[in-house]
């Protein structure tokens, strides 16, 4: 794997371009102009997608009986480990959302901030991304609080404090539960 391969997540309906490779970590752009780290095992290189000429009926029937031969194999099934990092981080820092803050109250930057975080929720659940850490700094904790009475109004979402390694204070990492979507 390489910078500028197109690459597939295997189990995640994700596929992007390689931006950058650090031993086992590789950083992807999603063809949704998202960054996300994956390890090199979690990826597929795509080197030259089939098109739907190319397929044949035998070649189907043939890739069918592989499967079957395949699936009658006695093999343990293995859950899919959680990632170590989240699918999506949305930075609600003012000076990340606005190019000039210059003429903005307090309240249309919150304002601002509450309906950034609302479009990457609807986005990450659209999408079927189950894990979104929002960092929202430490401040006051109004952004944070308001974050929070959001995240509520959902039923299918979870929230927790993010990494505190990785994040301070300052984030907050859902969960959306795609099962009761």
């Amino acid at each position: 794997m390489k910078k500028g391969d197109k690459v597939m997540v295997l189990d995640d309906n994700l596929e992007g371009i390689i931006v950058s490779v650090f031993n086992e970590t590789v950083m992807v752009e999603t063809l949704d102009g998202f960054e996300i780290a994956f390890e090199k095992h979690e990826l597929v290189v795509i080197d030259n997608p089939i098109s739907s000429h190319e397929f044949s009926v035998s070649n189907i029937s043939e890739v069918l009986k592989n499967k079957e031969v395949l699936a009658n194999k006695n093999t343990k099934r293995q859950k899919p480990r959680e990632r170590l990092q989240p699918a999506m981080e949305v930075d609600l820092h003012i000076g990340q959302l606005v190019a000039s803050q210059k003429g903005l109250s307090n309240y249309d930057m919150l304002e601002i901030q509450i309906d950034t975080a609302k479009r990457q929720l609807n986005f990450a659940m659209q999408k079927g991304i189950q894990r979104v850490v929002f960092i929202h700094g430490i401040g006051a904790g109004v952004l944070r609080q308001e974050l929070e009475y959001l995240f509520r109004g959902y039923d299918a979402i979870t929230f927790e404090d993010a990494n505190f390694q990785k994040y301070g204070r300052g984030a907050t990492e859902i969960y959306i539960h795609q099962s009761k979507l």
